[in-house]
């Protein structure tokens, strides 16, 4: 029987990475979880909004978790960054009655919501280890990938609480995933270091330099793709590698593709995709 989720893609896969919300969709479907969307939902505000304006940022998500407590149902995303606010804003609710009862009397008169703060915040790396298990997803698993593969998760998604059984400061989900998916996964010491993201705006070099670190450590480290599940990560990763070379003279040439894209090509979809990846991976080098 599938599993039901209520579903928030995040902020990047409604722009300027919607490969990432098609994936996640053709991923879901092939692990039998069914996602719900919620019409209405808003942006998590990515903790920027927060900066200018923490009650607005958590009155907006305690409305979207409403919704998807109305569902029944707790909310799936495949962004970190959208995990870590979401889950973040919740705590702060559940933590002061005080904030939890303002910030409803505000929804109710806006909205006519309430927020109880029952539900859970999922990202998907922890619905497969822990809900699916990995057994029954190297069942699954029909395209295997067997390179030697990095995974990144950022900081975001290491909060005690928000990612289950996994270990804030040694994660191994995602090496697991990589194992049963027919690679081999490189444990390298910075893939939970923030890559600077969204900082490459106004603090250039400085997200350059952190961007290169990450790759280059992977790389050096024996990875020749890097799997993120960090969506705004991601985007730093692949996009600004060339220049994050120039910047620092690291070795920064790695594939870097989306945890919903690996897992999407694992499971036997997108093949035409999952070939030109392949062969990127076998040509890209030094």
């Amino acid at each position: 029987m599938p599993i039901q989720f209520a579903y928030h893609p995040g902020n990047v896969a409604h722009s300027s990475a919607p490969e990432v919300d098609e994936t996640m969709r053709a991923a879901c479907r092939s692990l039998d979880i069914d996602l719900i969307d919620m019409p209405g939902a808003t942006s998590c505000g990515a903790g920027i909004l927060g900066q200018a304006n923490r009650r607005l940022q958590i009155t907006l998500n305690a409305r979207t978790m409403s919704i998807a407590e109305d569902l029944g149902l707790d909310i799936i995303t495949p962004c970190a960054t959208t995990a870590a606010t979401l889950y973040e804003d919740l705590m702060a609710l559940k933590r002061d009655s005080s904030l939890m009862g303002e910030v409803n009397m505000t929804l109710q008169k806006t909205t006519g919501r309430m927020l109880e703060g029952s539900i859970r915040i999922r990202h998907l790396l922890q619905v497969i280890v822990e809900d699916i298990g990995i057994e029954n997803f190297s069942k699954k698993v029909k395209n295997p990938i067997p390179s030697p593969l990095g995974p990144y998760y950022g900081p975001n998604l290491q909060q005690a609480g928000l990612i289950g059984g996994d270990d804030v400061f040694d994660p191994w989900y995602m090496e697991s995933i990589i194992e049963a998916g027919g690679g081999e996964a490189i444990r390298y010491p910075s893939r939970t270091s923030s890559a600077g993201t969204p900082g490459i705006f106004s603090e250039e070099q400085t997200v350059l330099r952190q961007s290169a670190n990450i790759l280059s450590d992977a790389k050096t480290s024996g990875a020749r793709m890097m799997i993120s599940a960090c969506t705004l990560s991601h985007g730093v990763l692949d996009i600004y590698q060339g220049k994050a070379s120039r910047s620092t003279g690291l070795n920064t040439n790695l594939p870097i593709i989306h945890f919903c894209e690996y897992i999407a090509f694992l499971t036997g979809n997108f093949p035409t995709r999952l070939a030109m990846l392949k062969t990127r991976v076998a040509v890209i080098g030094d």
